[in-house]
């Protein structure tokens, strides 16, 4: 899609995104008396179809909203890949899951991947992983004997979740988009240092920590093992010498504090980039501002759903985009 092409499309989204959720309407949200009353505002709001769908129907119906508009706005839904890859990745892991027990597991695969979840399943069920994409392969086949022999399935995840980071590193890295790039960047630090707090916490070793760890521009994975490998605060020195100093203290909060200050990281620095009316970015920015807000309404449903505290909801809620 050439650059000037973008500029319809852009336009769309400068108009969609009046239409995000804001500050005072989470504010609304947590002010009403019951989880049904919450599901009324976003009913009023637009959220949904029917105006009858449970929140986990809500939350999928939103998201088949934005990619419905994407297919709208451009021509070729593979521009968006780099944000789809977890599905395929997701997929992989639930199809040897499914052969391993050898029986059929009921919604256990994600649609909007890019490629289909029966591909997935009957290369793994085949044995056949030509069928697979070039990224998926070599994985595929190791996290499937890892699977099969060992029945390690902590092992087995950990080699699907590299390549899934290594792939959004580098296929995001090859579209040349700033957005994508720093999407990407962001995602594989957050991976890197939730993997050392919890090794660390769990007491693996350096070739765990090894296996497990992408590298990345902005952290020295080296340096990130070595720490990992001592204690907790060797970490939190390390990073303190990083552009991730200001992550410690929500590290040191909790795990869900660090996820939060992950999502607002990445809105953060898609901020400014949705400006470009020549490129993607703006409708990218979109998705990932769309993917934040459903986070957020899931986060408060379910609190609200299960009686939580006011502060112990807000307190997880993420930075609007708007």
């Amino acid at each position: 899609m050439a650059d000037d092409q973008f500029v319809y499309a852009v336009a769309r989204i400068r108009a969609k995104e009046l239409t995000l959720l804001d500050n005072a309407f989470f504010d609304q949200l947590m002010a009403a008396k019951s989880y049904k009353e919450c599901l009324q505002l976003l009913s009023d709001k637009g959220w949904g179809r029917t105006g009858e769908e449970s929140a986990e129907e809500l939350l999928s119906v939103e998201r088949e909203k934005t990619w419905d508009l994407m297919g709208e706005l451009v021509s070729d839904l593979s521009i968006f890949n780099t944000f789809l890859y977890d599905n395929d990745f997701h997929n992989l892991k639930a199809a040897i899951k499914q052969v391993y027990v050898g029986e059929e597991v009921p919604n256990i695969y994600i649609s909007r991947g890019t490629i289909q979840p029966e591909i997935i399943y009957n290369g793994v069920k085949q044995h056949d992983f030509s069928l697979l994409p070039e990224h998926m392969k070599a994985c595929a086949e190791e996290a499937y004997q890892v699977q099969l022999h060992t029945g390690d399935s902590q092992l087995c995840d950990v080699i699907i979740d590299r390549a899934t980071l290594e792939t959004i590193y580098a296929k995001a890295k090859e579209t040349g988009n700033e957005l994508l790039i720093k999407y990407a960047e962001l995602k594989v630090v957050a991976a890197d240092i939730m993997i050392a707090i919890r090794g660390n916490r769990t007491g693996k070793g350096k070739e765990f920590f090894a296996r497990a760890m992408v590298d990345c521009a902005s952290l020295d994975k080296n340096r990130l093992i070595e720490a990992a490998l001592t204690d907790e605060e060797a970490i939190y020195d390390y990073l303190s010498t990083t552009i991730y100093a200001d992550a410690v203290l929500s590290m040191k909060e909790s795990s869900a504090a660090f996820e939060k200050w992950c999502d607002n990281l990445i809105i953060k620095n898609i901020k400014p980039l949705k400006y470009d009316s020549f490129s993607m970015s703006p409708l990218a920015a979109f998705i990932l501002a769309r993917e934040n807000e459903i986070k957020s309404v899931r986060i408060l449903l379910s609190g609200k759903l299960n009686n939580l505290p006011d502060e112990f909801i807000r307190e997880r809620l993420r930075e609007m985009y708007v």
